[in-house]
């Protein structure tokens, strides 16, 4: 999957491409000029469009879909998108769809409330290995859309040497909430700033969980943003930041609070597991350990970002579409991505050999069993936006304020106010 480290640049593209989506003649993808999309037989050639995060995914992808394309006697055609929400809204408003594409789990509602995708879910071979947590972000009105391609939680990463600098061991590594509090004083009292923390709903929303709270209901259908649970997350939240135990990567001069951790601007940040490749190729000298996030009031608690293969509605070469989302998500193919470009397994069966292979990663993987996935409702972009806006003014804005705007502003976006 993509790293979600930059997601206020993104939104410019996504609100295009769902204006392009609404935009299609008034018809349902369903019902395409001429009839419903007919099913074809013998060699076909599939367009792949993929958002990749860099050559090595690309290169994976293509090896990987050649070699589907050799055993099925079929062709493929692997695209790296240069910016993939515009192009797959461009490519369904010209009526000319890739055949297979990533959908990240943030749009997954959206492609499917216009009838853009193919519900394959279950068609797929062993759909209930994939982390129910996934299947959950990929389902919508109770329809198992597309297989998730893989997967990265949220952890909470700590420099050694910072660690050791204030006197710290793995002793002092947080497991709760008063825990964090009290390691972070110990580490501002030896003048480090304790935690770089990115302030959006990626970031912030994990302590949302943890509290047993979350921005709509678990079917997507309900507002739940103004309740007890977020109000003491986001109070916690504040106490952090105003209390200079923990900053935004902007007040620390960094772009994401992986590039201040790099930097070693901060002991601690909460970042997934890109987070890895990224300190590789910039602080390769930064040594560091991947925790489990402290746990709330309600027990543990963090984020799930995922892509899953989408299928479309429009393909005249569904069978095959499904066969090729096959391969890619067998647990030995998952596994050579995870070694080509370091995502983690979107199957439960592929756990063991991953985390063998990849024991620091163990604390991401294990976070699918507690991992809350992206608001999964249609129209909720602008809401979303809005939202991250006023957390970034959380130290200035009363949270119970802030949380009334966005239960107000989701409740208009879900028809429900």
């Amino acid at each position: 999957m993509m790293p979600r480290t930059r997601r206020a640049t993104a939104l410019g593209s996504l609100a295009c491409a769902s204006l392009l989506l609404t935009s299609c003649g008034g018809r349902g993808f369903d019902d395409p000029p001429g009839g419903p999309a007919q099913q074809t037989t013998g060699p076909v050639s599939l367009q792949i469009l993929i958002g990749s995060s860099g050559d090595a995914e690309t290169a994976a992808v293509k090896q990987a879909a050649q070699a589907w394309a050799a055993s099925a006697g079929a062709s493929a055609t692997v695209t790296p998108a240069q910016d993939l929400q515009q192009q797959l809204g461009q490519a369904f408003a010209g009526d000319n769809p890739p055949d297979v594409f990533y959908v990240d789990a943030v749009r997954l509602a959206d492609y499917a409330s216009v009838g853009a995708l193919e519900p394959y879910g279950n068609k797929i071979s062993n759909p209930d290995d994939f982390y129910p947590t996934l299947r959950t972000a990929f389902t919508y009105n109770g329809t198992f859309y597309c297989a998730p391609k893989d997967f990265s939680t949220l952890a909470l990463i700590v420099n050694q040497d910072l660690w050791s600098k204030a006197g710290l061991s793995d002793a002092d590594v947080p497991t709760t909430w008063e825990q964090l509090t009290s390691v972070s004083e110990k580490l501002k009292a030896k003048g480090i700033t304790p935690l770089a923390l990115g302030d959006t709903r990626d970031r912030i929303g994990a302590f949302m969980v943890q509290a047993g709270g979350w921005l709509t209901s678990a079917d997507g259908k309900q507002a739940t943003a103004d309740s007890p649970q977020n109000l003491a997350a986001l109070e916690y939240v504040r106490s952090l930041l105003s209390g200079e135990l923990a900053r935004s990567p902007s007040q620390l001069d960094a772009g994401w609070g992986g590039e201040a951790f790099g930097k070693g601007k901060a002991a601690m940040t909460i970042e997934g597991n890109w987070i890895k490749g990224a300190l590789k190729a910039d602080f390769p000298d930064v040594k560091y350990t991947a925790y489990e996030l402290p746990a709330g009031p309600e027990g543990k608690g963090t984020l799930s970002f995922t892509t899953c293969w989408g299928i479309s509605a429009k393909s005249r070469h569904k069978q095959q579409a499904i066969s090729f989302v096959e391969a890619m998500t067998k647990a030995d193919q998952q596994m050579a991505f995870a070694r080509a470009f370091g995502v983690m397994p979107s199957r439960q069966s592929a756990k063991s050999a991953y985390t063998a292979e990849f024991p620091a990663d163990a604390p991401f993987v294990n976070g699918a069993d507690y991992a809350q996935g992206p608001v999964n409702a249609p129209k909720m972009e602008s809401v979303l936006a809005d939202f991250d806006t006023g957390l970034q003014r959380l130290t200035s804005t009363a949270p119970k304020t802030l949380l009334q705007r966005v239960q107000k502003n989701t409740q208009a976006a879900l028809g429900t106010s």
